[in-house]
């Protein structure tokens, strides 16, 4: 993807600020697109394998497990992602009539750590807000019809388009961008003198590194550490 294409899905989703403005302070803006992104991001991740996990939710409902027996048991159903969502639920489905009440309860069925991102962003308050002034449902139009499928955008490419939208909305907010993520030449800088010393290493079967950032937001070292791996691979 080049920095043009992925400008312009930020710029897309960015576009809802159009509905907010009125209604909203730009300060809060981001507070309501991030969470509204991501969103709809695992929504498109999760798609293809949806109804096998819906399936095997309703074979166990019945069952006495406990929530963590019952995650591991709905996990194997995602073809090895590690959240899920037991709603039948989708942004596409969601009517005008109770879409706050249906839309909290949507979020409340992905698994354990995904529910515990929506409340760090308040997702519920801003729900009832924009339910309040009557944009809720066309803020959910605009989102389900945004593609954000892994076939359309890497994990590296959607990195690049979060980092986009908080560099917009650290803007106006009169923030500094970097306080939210680290910019990208950095990121590519500090892994390179991580792996610099590693290539030999790296080249021979059997070899595994971990890695921990301690801090990880949209995944950038992470990605950059792992498109740097597949590069040494390839030079093999």
């Amino acid at each position: 993807m080049t920095n043009n294409n992925f400008s312009q899905v930020a710029a897309f989703i960015w576009s809802v600020a159009d509905l907010l403005r009125g209604d909203f302070k730009q300060s809060q803006y981001g507070k309501i697109i991030l969470p509204f992104t991501l969103l709809r991001r695992l929504e498109c991740v999760l798609a293809p394998t949806k109804a096998n996990v819906i399936k095997e939710y309703k074979n166990i409902n019945a069952l006495t497990f406990s929530e963590e027996a019952m995650e591991m048991s709905l996990i194997k159903s995602t073809q090895g992602l590690a959240f899920f969502n037991t709603s039948e639920l989708e942004l596409a489905t969601l009517s005008p009539i109770y879409i706050r009440h249906n839309l909290n309860d949507y979020t409340r069925n992905f698994s354990r750590e995904v529910r515990e991102i929506f409340e760090h962003f308040k997702f519920d308050e801003f729900t009832g807000l924009l339910d309040d002034a009557n944009l809720l449902y066309k803020v959910v139009q605009k989102f389900a019809a945004t593609d954000l499928s892994p076939e359309k955008l890497s994990n590296h490419d959607m990195g690049l388009v979060f980092e986009e939208l908080i560099r917009r909305y650290a803007e106006i907010a009169n923030e500094t961008a970097g306080e939210h993520f680290t910019p990208r030449d950095i990121v590519r800088l500090t892994t390179g003198l991580i792996f610099s010393q590693d290539d030999d290493a790296l080249n021979k079967d059997g070899v595994i590194r971990t890695m921990y950032d301690p801090t990880a937001g949209t995944g950038g070292f992470y990605l950059q550490a792992q498109s740097m791996c597949m590069s040494i691979t390839l030079k093999r």
